[in-house]
């Protein structure tokens, strides 16, 4: 397969303000921009020449010209990284068999999940994917205090037996979640076939989508598959960078 990673990457962040241009310290002491964290995350899954950051803002498509990076510029208004993505690939004079949509605030994304998103696109049959993690009993116990304090600790999503996901939440579900029975973590990593991705882009979002805030949710009530991808949790856990406290967090990280 040809694969392409594209990194959507926008400016105005309704919780973090030019969160791709903040700035990420590395155990050696160099700060690199979030943008090319993410970035160097991609390279070292696939070749340089298969990664492309697409962006709305010329700040950002500086920032990547001075690390080296490909950019695209794409609209301000497209609603979603998936739809930025679309819009990217449409602009783009590239070939791809398989498009993985590497969200700009995920600095610490392993290789590992990108090569088993590739390996589950290998069947022919699959036209979107996504990776999630099974929560122990401190991960379930963390995303529901986060849920309990108002806040969003995961995105869970529970799966048909085909492997293929039934719904999408910021809620923890199912509501009878267990040991025996744990949730499962979504991660933000998507893999599509370019004529899926391009389907996305001409359907208007979907009510549930609306509701949770969550992308995927267009593809499930459109009745396109979502292949599910268990992946193994990283070593210090599962960290994006989504408000200005998650910036030590990632540090430390980064650090170790």
């Amino acid at each position: 397969m040809q694969p392409l990673v594209i990194i959507p990457a926008r400016f105005a962040s309704v919780r973090f303000p030019g969160k791709p241009l903040a700035a990420l310290t590395a155990r050696d002491g160099v700060s690199r921009p979030l943008i090319e964290w993410t970035w160097r995350a991609a390279v070292a899954a696939v070749d340089e020449g298969q990664v492309v950051v697409a962006t709305d803002d010329a700040r950002i498509a500086d920032a990547a010209d001075r690390f080296g990076a490909r950019w695209v510029m794409t609209d301000p208004t497209l609603r979603n990284g998936t739809e930025r993505c679309a819009a990217a690939f449409a602009a783009l004079s590239d070939r791809a068999d398989v498009i993985v949509n590497l969200q700009g605030d995920s600095p610490l994304v392993p290789t590992a999940h990108v090569a088993a998103l590739l390996q589950r696109m290998s069947d022919p049959t699959v036209a979107v994917a996504t990776p999630f993690v099974t929560c122990d009993p401190t991960m379930m116990g963390w995303i529901e205090a986060e849920q309990n304090e108002g806040r969003v600790g995961g995105t869970c999503v529970v799966a048909r037996h085909d492997g293929t996901a039934a719904y999408f939440s910021k809620r923890a579900i199912p509501f009878g979640a267990s040991p025996d029975f744990p949730l499962k973590l979504h991660l933000g990593v998507y893999a599509y076939r370019p004529e899926s991705l391009a389907a996305y882009a001409a359907m208007p979002p979907s009510p549930l989508e609306r509701a949770e805030g969550l992308e995927q949710l267009r593809y499930v009530e459109a009745a396109i598959p979502v292949h599910l991808v268990e992946v193994q949790r990283p070593q210090g856990g599962i960290w994006e960078v989504n408000n200005p406290d998650d910036i030590a967090k990632v540090n430390a990280l980064l650090a170790s």
